[in-house]
């Protein structure tokens, strides 16, 4: 699903500091579109209002904050995937563990790819 340009600027504006310019949000990594894309689509669904994952990112910001984090902006949106990680888990549409095991297959399947290739998780990838 691609993202539609004009929702993704309603998000960037309803969502304080999402890194945007005049055409819509900004992203240096192909993940940070992916985080924002998922984000947008279960807002979409109506599975939290804008007003809610603001509070779940500020919180999850703050929490990095006093853990260290620089807030240089570079860390943005390892910040945002993990609100929406813990959003998604309070709202029981998956669990901290199955989170967990699907980092940990990403996590091996992104070791055996060569560079350059596409990353396929494998059944082994859970093992």
């Amino acid at each position: 699903m691609p993202l539609d340009p004009q929702a993704a600027m309603r998000a960037a504006i309803a969502v304080p500091g999402v890194p945007r310019d005049r055409d819509g949000p900004v992203f240096r990594e192909p993940w940070e579109a992916q985080a924002f894309a998922m984000t947008l689509a279960l807002h979409q669904r109506g599975l939290f209002s804008w007003k809610e994952w603001a509070d779940a990112l500020a919180v999850q910001i703050k929490r990095a904050q006093a853990e260290g984090d620089p807030d240089t902006g570079e860390t943005y949106y390892r910040h945002w995937l993990a609100a929406l990680e813990k959003l998604i888990a309070e709202k029981g549409v998956t669990t901290p563990d199955a989170l967990h095991r699907y980092r940990h297959a990403w996590d091996r399947a992104c070791d055996r790819t060569p560079h350059g290739s596409p990353i396929e998780l494998k059944p082994e990838d859970f093992a």
